[in-house]
């Protein structure tokens, strides 16, 4: 009798341990999963997982028309007859250089195993758009109050009254390889004699910024020098700022520069004479500083898409040409189609000109999104979240979001940079109302703080090289 009652009462007490830790789990899981919890701890020593992902939805820039996501490969093909394409290659001003080796960065691993480079060990199976963003307590990768050189005031957020600046300490894992962490020493070294450009909008500068950064590990370097003005980069009259920027590093003869072309399409002054003109913007030929000097370049990064946007267009006082002449066609006249146009136009003259130049290698990198909700950047829009990955920290899915880059360059040797899902998720990472200069009610939910997102797209960028 006593013994029944013994394992009784010992039956009862392991049911009451069990109900114990089961509650203490139930509200451990619930307390690690509260967002305010998680904007308590150091974001270079978490790791934000979340349920959601990015799955297959399509990410469609507010300024353009939905229906640009509706094309396919059937379009593709027929967005330009081959009498265009005959005309644009023959608009190229490059001839076939004698700069036949080949860039091979990889040919320096001495030990075969990978170890001595910075780039991924296996490139031709990996997907770097599919992944995961995890939290790394080496981040960031330069100092942004340190990068004055070379970083913009206006995108150095450690300058602003910004006080969160947990959006620095994550880096992009993708599913299939590994990134291998950034050595500026042995990226510059790997990049001796070379010439890396970036020819696009602001967020083609951002890139190249953010590259220099890298490259300098965001100090101030006496070897490092001025060469715009061997590439016309030079501030013309009453410009604001010059048509771009372009530094060579003296140890490693490595070359990094910027040009502006917001559209990829060649822009002409109707009167040079007349600072108010019209400019031709000619759909289907390629800007004159990529013809002109693309037979320097080593790796080049095009960008496009923000800029195509009524606004925009008319405000630069940009005239769509084709063919030499202003456009009459009605489709083309549409802006999608005539972004569109342009992306494929630049990217077959390109790709034709790659024959010509087997030292180079090209990249279309995809468009950067933007965050702005409950409005535009000038009728009050914002983006105010400051906790990392609050949309979540995968991407799941196999194809671009954005398809009108994927589809150009699909069956080219010109290889896309995809960065837009990823970014996608990284809403917290904007200036936002934050800025040196700021403007009432106006919040910069385009660019992005630097140090940030644009230094992983440059990872990226290596891993791919």
């Amino acid at each position: 009798m006593n013994g029944a009652k013994f394992h009784a009462w010992k039956g009862s007490r392991f049911s009451i341990a069990v109900l114990i830790l089961a509650f203490t789990g139930i509200f451990l899981w619930t307390w690690e999963t509260n967002p305010f919890v998680t904007t308590l701890q150091s974001a270079k020593f978490r790791l934000h997982s979340s349920d959601y992902v990015v799955h297959d939805q399509k990410y469609v820039p507010s300024s353009v028309p939905s229906t640009e996501m509706k094309r396919n490969d059937e379009q593709k093909s027929n967005s330009m007859s081959s009498e265009d394409s005959k005309r644009i290659g023959n608009n190229s001003s490059s001839s076939p250089t004698d700069l036949t080796a080949s860039f091979t960065p990889q040919s320096e691993d001495k030990n075969g195993d990978g170890k001595d480079g910075i780039f991924s060990s296996k490139t031709k199976d990996c997907n770097y758009a599919k992944g995961r963003w995890v939290a790394d307590k080496s981040r960031p990768l330069y100092s942004g109050f340190g990068c004055k050189q070379w970083l913009s005031g206006m995108w150095a957020c450690r300058l602003t009254d910004r006080t969160d600046f947990s959006y620095e300490g994550y880096r992009w894992q993708p599913n299939n390889c590994k990134i291998k962490d950034f050595d500026a020493s042995k990226f510059l070294r790997r990049m001796q004699d070379k010439t890396i450009a970036f020819i696009g909008d602001s967020l083609g500068r951002q890139q190249f910024q953010s590259l220099m950064c890298m490259a300098t590990e965001g100090e101030w370097r006496i070897d490092v020098e001025d060469v715009g003005v061997q590439y016309g980069l030079v501030k013309r009259r009453g410009a604001i700022r010059p048509d771009g920027w372009a530094y060579r590093f003296s140890n490693t003869n490595t070359t990094i520069l910027y040009y502006w072309s917001a559209s990829l399409a060649d822009l002409e002054p109707l009167n040079v004479k007349d600072r108010a003109t019209d400019v031709a913007m000619h759909l289907d030929r390629a800007p004159v500083f990529m013809r002109k000097f693309l037979h320097r370049f080593n790796a080049l990064v095009l960008n496009t898409g923000h800029h195509w946007n009524s606004g925009k267009i008319q405000g630069n006082r940009w005239v769509m040409y084709v063919n030499g002449k202003p456009i009459q066609d009605r489709k083309l006249q549409d802006i999608a189609n005539a972004k569109n146009f342009t992306i494929h136009s630049v990217v077959r003259w390109l790709d034709s000109q790659l024959l010509h130049h087997p030292q180079l290698k090209a990249f279309f990198r995809t468009i950067s999104p933007r965050h702005f909700r409950n409005g535009d950047w000038n009728t009050g829009g914002s983006c105010d979240n400051t906790i990392p990955l609050t949309g979540g920290s995968k991407v799941t899915k196999n194809e671009s979001s954005d398809p009108v880059i994927a589809d150009a360059v699909k069956g080219t040797n010109i290889k896309l940079l995809d960065i837009t899902a990823i970014s996608e998720l990284r809403d917290e990472a904007h200036i936002s109302r934050y800025s040196v200069k700021p403007t009432q009610g106006v919040n910069d939910c385009l660019h992005w703080c630097l140090p940030g997102i644009p230094d992983t797209w440059n990872e990226i960028l290596i891993a791919q090289l």
